[in-house]
């Protein structure tokens, strides 16, 4: 039986071309008590694979977070699949703005302690005890208003390239940081202001209203479906989209575009720019903004240390990684005042 990937992404990639299907990418979540959560991901792997799944999605004793891509014709038995579970019968699936077939190109179901890392202790607040979710339409009337305080709950790496007009976009790396920064910078608007939060699919927020409820704050409202179903509401209800320039996505594609505006400039030169890339040095992976005359320049690269080193021939670079540790670069992501062509 089969439970783990045997294909690598290239040999992945020439079966869908050649299987020559529209994929659709989607994403899900929803929290729940599974006591199993070995079992269950092993019973998502086998029956997914009947259907094509290919993506990355997080189980744990709290719930599934998921984004994956599946053959557009399969959607429908997919869907039926999910509603076979009580605790995702009927869920929302957020439908991809932008499609490529080539967003996955494997299929990691992974069993972690919680489906965000968020550092918390869950067990000192109730996480059921949640904010007010607010549809596209809601959502617009009340970031006007003059007592609301708009916060984007993500990465600085996602706000950088794509956020709403006037949000708070705290500069951290990651979800936890963000919890304590908008704390303390709002401690004195515990009771007075309304607290809105929006990210990228809704989950990050599901957490985070009801920690700052428990925190004491008596207005807490977060974008229902994060900026995905936003845009999708914004469309279909033609709605004023007041969503600016990129959406940061955590696949192959990096960002979907939702609006014309370029609101971030090049790592390198400073040039309106809003392309992440991942430095071509093996052993560096830095994600950064890069142009187009500076990734053509530059190689790819984030530096010219880095320039220097993709210039090689391959075994000469595979020399000077051996013995490096360097899998956890890949994660790090850049600041335009780190980067410089040194």
């Amino acid at each position: 039986m089969q439970l783990y990937n045997t294909l690598s992404a290239e040999e992945r990639r020439k079966l869908i071309t050649d299987a020559g299907e529209d994929r659709l990418t989607l994403s899900f979540y929803q929290y729940a008590h599974i006591k199993d959560p070995q079992n269950f991901r092993d019973e998502l792997f086998i029956e997914w694979a009947k259907h094509g799944v290919l993506g990355r999605t997080y189980v744990a004793t709290e719930g599934i977070n998921a984004q994956i891509s599946l053959p557009a014709k399969k959607i429908e038995a997919f869907r039926a699949h999910l509603y076979t579970y009580d605790f995702m019968n009927g869920i929302r699936l957020n439908v991809a703005i932008e499609q490529d077939s080539f967003s996955f190109l494997k299929n990691k179901i992974k069993v972690r302690n919680k489906i965000v890392a968020d550092g918390l202790k869950d067990n000192s607040f109730d996480v059921t005890d949640i904010g007010v979710h607010l549809k596209a339409r809601d959502f617009n009337e009340i970031i006007e208003d003059e007592n609301t305080v708009l916060v984007d709950m993500r990465n600085h790496y996602e706000s950088e390239i794509g956020h709403f007009k006037n949000a708070i976009t705290p500069d951290v790396d990651t979800f936890r940081d963000s919890l304590d920064v908008i704390e303390e910078d709002l401690k004195e608007h515990k009771e007075d202001k309304n607290l809105v939060m929006y990210c990228t699919g809704g989950i990050r927020c599901e957490k985070a209203s009801a920690y700052y409820k428990h925190k004491g704050f008596k207005n807490v409202y977060q974008l229902e479906g994060g900026i995905i179903e936003y845009t999708r509401q914004v469309k279909e209800d033609k709605l004023e989209n007041k969503f600016l320039g990129k959406n940061f996505v955590f696949d192959e594609r990096r960002a979907e575009r939702i609006s014309k505006d370029v609101v971030s400039n090049c790592h390198q030169c400073g040039k309106p720019a809003d392309i992440h890339t991942n430095c071509s040095n093996k052993a560096c992976h830095l994600l950064f903004i890069q142009c187009d005359s500076c990734k053509k320049e530059m190689l790819n690269t984030c530096s010219d240390e880095c320039k220097s080193v993709v210039i090689l021939p391959e075994e000469e670079q595979k020399k000077l990684r051996k013995g490096q540790h360097v899998s956890n670069k890949v994660f790090r992501k850049g600041r335009s005042e780190n980067i410089k062509k040194i």
